[in-house]
């Protein structure tokens, strides 16, 4: 039966799938608008109607508050970017999220918001190399304490603590920390994910006490390689907290980066799924290549990570020599940082990524000279293996001495 009878069996947007949410979320106000597409508002600057209501809606953006009556001007508030933040939201199942430049600009955002109230942040390594690179200078003023594990944590905790920061899966080595161990850890000190890898089709670190869910946007979110932004999703007084920091930093996100960000989400789930699946056929195939000394892919446990993700590791024989032998070989798979494009990229983390990581903590995570990191895309996974395996057989070349080096 149809219409208004079976309007109670209805599920509120909040029950229902992920797949289903990912279409709809952040499109509320569309039906009110008049129209079936995401507008895209480009104005950089809005005529102000009412100067009383303009005074307010200025303080309220000051507090970190959002107040749409008077936008005023688009370092405060823009429409588009307003719906993807709160699609992401409703994906993480949080009150709210705040939109950035990039994803270092969030992480920074993040790190500045802390640094209003504490001097102190616990990192769990190995992390994103810019992560590391941005904690390990102290450019911020905060003062870091690394753990290589989660029994490390509550010892590097001190009273000036802020904050402690992870990343799951781990990047590059693709560890699975879990994240309900560590907020117990850290003892009631809000934790910070970084959700890249696994996304809200994967994983959800609110669920499992998060007090911030932090996104490079410009990888799966965006999904194309054409989008350069960061997300932080958060509950109602981090959200404030962060967008006052967006103010006054300037660090806003452009209205083309979100429409194409929001854009993307309804194919989110699609290209998580397929590119995954992908991944862990490439992943058995890699580990039975006498090139490949270990394959490094998540192992998901079904309650924190619901599946092992598209990006995998794998040490090939030859050391740095044999990883470059691989890249120069490569003629579909593009040698290229980043990750989460329709297109498959790989990558060498000592080199590029985690270039400025300090030496020994890269040893320590097992960051070596034959590492490389591969992110899925969409092709076909016969045709990936196929461009794998001869440039994989030019490292094995390599190894016997066959092959001459240029």
């Amino acid at each position: 039966m149809t219409g208004r009878g079976a309007s109670a069996t209805f599920r509120p947007m909040s029950r229902m799938r992920l797949s289903t949410r990912a279409v709809h979320a952040g499109r509320g106000d569309l039906s009110a608008l008049g129209v079936h597409a995401p507008p895209l508002d480009l104005s950089s600057t809005y005529p102000i109607r009412d100067l009383d209501a303009a005074e307010e809606a200025f303080e309220a953006f000051a507090d970190g508050r959002v107040d749409t009556r008077e936008p005023i001007y688009a370092r405060l508030h823009n429409g588009t970017v307003a719906r993807f933040e709160r699609a992401l939201a409703e994906l993480e199942e949080t009150d709210e999220a705040v939109a950035f430049a990039s994803g270092m600009a969030a992480l920074t955002a993040c790190l500045l918001a802390v640094r209003a109230e504490a001097s102190h942040v616990v990192a769990l390594r190995p992390l994103y190399g810019g992560s590391d690179h941005l904690l390990a200078t102290g450019l911020l003023g905060l003062d870091v304490t690394w753990a290589s594990g989660v029994d490390e944590l509550p010892a590097a905790l001190r009273p000036e603590t802020g904050l402690v920061v992870l990343e799951t899966p781990q990047n590059p080595t693709l560890g699975v920390v879990d994240i309900e161990t560590v907020v117990a850890a850290a003892a009631g000190i809000p934790v910070l994910v970084d959700n890249t890898f696994a996304t809200p089709v994967l994983q959800n670190p609110a669920r499992h006490g998060a007090a911030l869910v932090l996104h490079s946007a410009t990888k799966y979110l965006g999904g194309h390689g054409d989008v350069l932004a960061g997300v932080v999703a958060a509950e109602g007084s981090w959200a404030r907290r962060l967008r006052r920091v967006r103010i006054a930093t300037g660090a806003t996100l452009h209205p083309l980066a979100a429409y194409l960000l929001h854009r993307g989400l309804p194919t989110l789930p699609l290209r998580v799924e397929r590119a995954q699946a992908t991944a862990g056929d490439l992943a058995r195939r890699l580990a039975s290549d006498a090139a490949v000394v270990r394959v490094l892919y998540p192992t998901a446990d079904g309650r924190q990570l619901r599946g092992p993700g598209s990006v995998l590791s794998f040490e090939v024989t030859g050391g740095h020599a044999g990883a470059a032998a691989v890249l120069r070989s490569l003629e579909l798979i593009t040698p290229a940082v980043s990750l989460g494009a329709v297109d498959t990229l790989i990558q060498h983390p000592a080199a590029l990524t985690h270039r400025l990581v300090d030496p020994a903590a890269k040893d320590e995570s097992g960051i070596g000279p034959g590492l490389l990191r591969l992110a899925v895309g969409l092709e076909d996974p016969d045709d990936l293996w196929s461009d794998l395996g001869q440039a994989l057989a030019r490292a094995r070349a390599l190894e016997r001495g066959l092959l001459l080096q240029h």
